[in-house]
């Protein structure tokens, strides 16, 4: 029998620690939600191996690094609401249950969705909630937040995301220029976003994400 605990202390000690992630909050919650419950369950035995785990149709669960990475960026406290944007099966969703008063999770797909909420359920994560709707749009009618995680790439912010953040709010999300990605953080002061480089990352970028291309007659 796999012994799942002992991957997710080494996933922590390998992955996490040594890329300057050391808030504690983070590294508890890390070492705490079983991630091998939150992915496909014919990929469990790859639920910790330093990659993304894909999830079909250009979704994936973050590699453990990059999730780490930008939840750091993000600060979150124990009193934030936060939204994360592409919950997928619910693995950030339970960390971010761990460190904020509670979270919003964002998903479109509906067996997603469905399987994420009766995961997140069996876990006894109360502070979570699973809405389903388009990842573009956000979740206005439950906001604004505090804190926003969007898990995939994006190549540009839906118009209206940034209005669902509070003054003061952070936002993280990577962003892919072609092949290259890089994270950065968000911070909403005077009502406008601006954007501050976090590190480097990659992922797929998530439907509805695309940079509109311009009409060239």
């Amino acid at each position: 029998m796999t012994d799942f605990a002992a991957r997710r202390t080494v996933m922590v000690d390998t992955q996490v620690r040594p890329s300057d992630v050391t808030k504690f909050p983070i590294i508890e919650a890390m070492l705490a939600v079983p991630r091998e419950l939150y992915v496909p369950a014919a990929r469990r035995d790859a639920a910790y191996v330093g990659e993304n785990v894909e999830l079909g149709q250009r979704r994936v669960v973050l590699d453990p690094r990059t999730l780490a990475k930008m939840l750091d960026l993000l600060d979150i406290q124990p009193d934030d609401l936060v939204l994360h944007i592409g919950a997928g099966l619910g693995y950030g969703s339970a960390v971010i249950a761990r460190l904020a008063e509670a979270v919003v999770a964002l998903e479109e797909d509906h067996d997603l969705a469905a399987e994420a909420q009766a995961t997140l359920s069996a876990e006894e994560v109360d502070n979570a909630a699973v809405i389903e709707g388009p990842l573009a749009q956000g979740a206005s009618k439950h906001g604004p937040y505090d804190a926003i995680l969007i898990e995939g790439a994006i190549e540009a912010l839906p118009e209206g995301l940034d209005a669902q953040l509070k003054e003061g709010g952070r936002i993280a999300a990577v962003f892919m220029e072609g092949a290259l990605g890089v994270c950065r953080v968000g911070y909403k002061l005077d009502g406008v976003v601006s954007w501050r480089f976090g590190f480097n990352a990659s992922a797929p970028v998530l439907p509805g994400f695309e940079k509109h291309k311009a009409f060239v007659f």
